[in-house]
């Protein structure tokens, strides 16, 4: 069950984004928990079940980021293009998003690049 409020989920009818995955395994780790599991830990496999159970259920970008839980924002630089949603607090999900159409491209873990 997801642990935010997403009252637009709830919302009868309307268009929803369209979800595709990269790889076969992101889709194998959504639709397989266990094997979620075993690729990227409990945690993380929970997380990412759940995050890509909130992005099927939304509308649009802007629902997204409406969710302060997510921290949804769009990458910069050589990441443009990209945009990614927090995981826990060293993982984080990364999509590309054309029109309607989102595409699931990868899980990363952060790296410290904020220490100096």
């Amino acid at each position: 069950m997801c642990s935010l409020q997403c009252d637009f989920c709830h919302e009868p009818g309307g268009n929803f984004l369209e979800i595709t995955f990269r790889t076969r395994q992101l889709e194998r780790c959504y639709l397989y928990f266990q094997f979620a599991v075993r690729t990227f830990g409990d945690v993380v496999a929970r997380k990412y079940i759940e995050r890509v159970t909130i992005i099927k259920l939304s509308r649009s970008i802007d629902d997204l980021k409406k969710l302060s839980g997510l921290r949804c924002h769009q990458l910069t630089g050589d990441r443009a293009g990209q945009w990614a949603v927090n995981l826990t607090g060293f993982y984080r999900l990364i999509f590309t998003l054309e029109g309607e159409r989102l595409e699931i491209a990868r899980i990363e873990e952060v790296s410290k690049h904020y220490e100096n």
